[in-house]
């Protein structure tokens, strides 16, 4: 429990570096691995023009991945505004470039409150809580938190086929060693139900907060880790 206690204070310490204005642009490069096997790489931009802003995710397999893995190329993307609270997500897509019958989009309407998404052939609409993050905002949207929300993080998560609720914790400040040499992070840890999976992310605290290492744990135990090997940020 001190250890704990002590790790947050200092986690505290370490978020007053990182508040400042939020960048224009991030163009961050990162490798995935499954089981520790380098398995895509993955290729990020965040834009901010005016109000709006455009986020694109492009993993392209690597390797022998080439030859047993189905989703070959995938682009993730998301639009909206930014707002004094944030990204506010409006259109979301999530596309396999060699199975197009396979992809998902979602419209955020906020002046009705409601989530409509596509996939599978169907139509869906679900109730849109305030804060809603699509797939891909969220991991940019810390950039533009209060320090306060950072020790507990709650909001409505979607990634265009349901909404889930979704919170974090702080674990902690870490130094991490990674392919941009030693970074200061902060360690966000995902609580989840039994039947859900683990989420785990690590946030640069000199370089905005953007993730400089995600690690998501399935139910069946596989591990996927995703870790920083290049970052551009204006």
């Amino acid at each position: 429990m001190i250890l704990r206690r002590l790790l947050a204070v200092a986690a505290c310490a370490a978020i007053g570096v990182a508040s400042a204005a939020p960048p224009e642009s991030v163009k961050a490069d990162y490798n995935l691995f499954r089981d520790g096997l380098h398995i895509a790489n993955v290729q990020e931009t965040y834009a901010k023009t005016g109000t709006k802003y455009q986020i694109v995710s492009d993993t392209n397999a690597v390797g022998l991945a080439l030859l047993f893995f189905k989703r070959a190329k995938v682009k993730v993307q998301s639009d909206g505004t930014v707002t004094r609270d944030g990204l506010q997500p409006e259109r979301f897509e999530y596309g396999l470039i060699n199975d197009p019958d396979n992809n998902v989009s979602a419209t955020f309407d906020w002046h009705a409150h409601e989530l409509h998404m596509k996939f599978d052939g169907s139509d869906k609409a679900l109730p849109l809580a305030p804060g809603t993050q699509d797939r891909i905002s969220v991991m940019y949207q810390f950039m533009f938190l209060p320090q306060d929300k950072l020790k507990l993080l709650e909001f409505a998560f979607t990634n265009g086929k349901k909404i889930e609720p979704y919170r974090y914790e702080l674990a902690g400040n870490e130094r991490l060693d990674t392919p941009l040499g030693k970074l200061n992070t902060l360690h966000l840890v995902k609580q989840r139900e039994r039947d859900e999976n683990g989420v785990e992310i690590w946030l640069a605290v000199d370089r905005h907060l953007v993730p400089v290492k995600v690690l998501i744990l399935e139910n069946d135990g596989t591990k996927f880790e995703q870790v920083i090997t290049r970052l551009d940020i204006k």
